[in-house]
């Protein structure tokens, strides 16, 4: 007999946090996420999340064992932009079989609807600024650092319940190494303009340049699909959670005549680092220091970038991205590091994928956001 028992957010979750374990056995690819990260994102009195949003948890239980996982919440700041009625569910991993997901994400469903929901969205973890959709492509390598990572079937299982392909989201593998003859032409024609000047984030202003980094992102991803702006709160802890992870050298601020106008930001691949934890940061954090510290990252993923849009439109500061690939490609191979990870990216964002193509990249990863009504049972439209 199956069960479904919810978990308040906050709660015990040692069975939502174990059941990896049991679903990615034999998966060589899997790196199981630091619990105590996870415990705190979960927990309303840690997660500025809650200031606007609200969850539950969910598990599955067969014969007394957990069998699959689940949250559902909704996003408050989403919802005042989009007037949608819209809710989400996260976090999602069951094993190979559709009565088990079907009946978590039934469960999922019936909890918005309670809320006043009339479509449902995910997965996303908690919101689109964190992990958000299912692995489709790609099962073969880890993820990095803040990218989900899922079975061949979990894709399956949705769509059974149910669900419609909503928009895919792409993560690109990149090279550290010599730039092509396009990216070195286009970072010359940047340096060759005498109002726009440069420069790394600061560790001793990281508070102010984390929330300049933000505020960047607001302006330049607005008019994208899905987007939700950080909080002031958000932003407060993100720079504290980034402060020990934070490298300079990858990092890029640009101005144009003494205005912050771009930036792009990557931080050190802690999946690479933490593969052999178990998803536990203690006894393992001095490891850890020293594998990041010591030894240094071989990757990084590249997690913010954006060009304010009062700049986009004007021709002569189009190769901006392309210079700001460049800075990092040189500062992360001046560190050691040998490849990293571009993305999340949309799938029909035709600009953003073509310069990072232009860069050498390779599209190696597809992510699948997956949606449904809960007024008729039928996928959204």
């Amino acid at each position: 007999m199956l069960e479904i028992r919810q978990i308040p957010m906050g709660g015990r979750i040692d069975d939502f946090l174990n059941i990896v374990d049991h679903i990615y056995w034999d998966d060589p690819a899997y790196v199981r996420p630091l619990d105590m990260e996870l415990r705190d994102r979960l927990n309303p009195k840690k997660n500025p999340f809650f200031q606007h949003g609200e969850g539950a948890i969910f598990c599955a239980y067969r014969g007394g064992r957990c069998v699959g996982r689940v949250t559902a919440q909704i996003d408050r700041d989403h919802l005042a932009r989009y007037r949608d009625a819209t809710g989400f569910f996260g976090l999602l991993d069951t094993v190979d079989d559709a009565d088990v997901a079907r009946a978590l994400l039934a469960r999922a469903e019936s909890w918005l609807r309670g809320k006043g929901m009339t479509r449902v969205r995910g997965p996303l973890s908690l919101s689109i600024n964190e992990e958000l959709g299912c692995l489709v492509e790609g099962f073969d390598t880890p993820p990095y650092v803040m990218m989900p990572h899922h079975r061949r079937y979990q894709g399956s299982l949705i769509e059974k319940a149910g669900y419609q392909k909503a928009k895919d989201f792409y993560a690109w593998s990149y090279r550290v190494g010599d730039l092509n003859a396009r990216v070195k032409r286009a970072r010359e024609e940047v340096l060759s303009l005498p109002e726009v000047s440069y420069r790394r984030a600061s560790l001793k202003n990281l508070d102010a340049d984390v929330e300049l980094l933000v505020e960047i992102y607001n302006d330049a991803w607005q008019d994208n699909w899905g987007f939700v702006p950080f909080t002031r709160r958000e932003v407060e802890k993100m720079a504290s959670d980034f402060r020990p992870l934070l490298v300079p050298e990858i990092t890029c601020i640009v101005s144009i005549d003494g205005e912050p106008a771009a930036m792009a930001l990557a931080i050190p691949n802690i999946n690479e680092l933490a593969y052999d934890f178990k998803g536990k940061l203690l006894p393992n954090l001095p490891k850890l220091l020293w594998r990041l510290k010591v030894k240094g990252p071989r990757s990084a993923r590249l997690i913010l970038l954006g060009i304010r849009r009062k700049w986009r439109g004007v021709r002569k500061y189009a190769a901006l991205s392309a210079f700001m690939y460049a800075e990092m490609n040189d500062g992360g191979r001046k560190l050691g590091i040998r490849e990293g990870e571009l993305g999340w990216t949309l799938e029909d964002n035709g600009r953003v994928n073509a310069g990072i193509q232009l860069m050498g990249a390779k599209l190696y990863k597809k992510y699948r956001v997956y949606e449904k009504s809960l007024t008729n049972g039928a996928p959204s439209a």
